[in-house]
């Protein structure tokens, strides 16, 4: 099984672009997988001292990723939020795959506001959290390098950009 990483910041259109590029697989008769990070790790409260739940994340993909393996997938397409080489590394062993492209996506700022304001109109103390989070977690990736291959996402439909995926 090969994988399709999917990395970046809050708000930069990971889930919605997993979601195309399985839309598209799902047309050609690719079997595959779905996995965004962020619901292999919701375990509530955080445990101390990992509030991103990154262990939990880490069992969960890599039994995931072996059902889904044995279930006859051909590509696991996996969105979320890696900040360090170390993390990746383990992100990338939980997995398992064969082979695994990586790939970062990036907005720019203006865009990544109206996206969060957007998903938060309700809940002014997530909106807030999260316009915070944003710009500290850009300037983590963007220390960090962990791919060559980056993906603008602003102004483009997750269809489009799938498309330049899978090519």
């Amino acid at each position: 099984m090969d994988a399709l990483l999917l990395l970046g910041t809050v708000g930069v259109g990971k889930s919605k672009l997993a979601e195309a590029v399985s839309g598209l697989l799902e047309e050609r008769g690719t079997v595959h997988a779905v996995l965004d990070l962020d619901d292999v790790r919701r375990l509530r409260p955080a445990p101390a001292g990992d509030p991103f739940q990154l262990e939990i994340e880490l069992v969960n993909l890599a039994a995931l990723a072996a059902n889904f393996r044995a279930a006859g997938a051909r590509l696991l397409v996996v969105a979320g939020v890696v900040e360090t080489r170390a993390e990746l590394a383990r992100v990338l062993a939980a997995i398992g795959a064969e082979r695994t492209e990586v790939v970062r996506l990036v907005a720019a700022p203006a865009a990544l506001q109206e996206r969060l304001r957007g998903r938060h109109v309700d809940d002014p103390d997530g909106l807030a959290w999260h316009l915070d989070r944003t710009v500290a977690l850009t300037g983590i990736l963007d220390d960090a390098a962990l791919t060559e291959r980056v993906l603008d996402t602003t102004g483009r439909a997750p269809r489009e950009l799938a498309e330049d995926l899978l090519r």
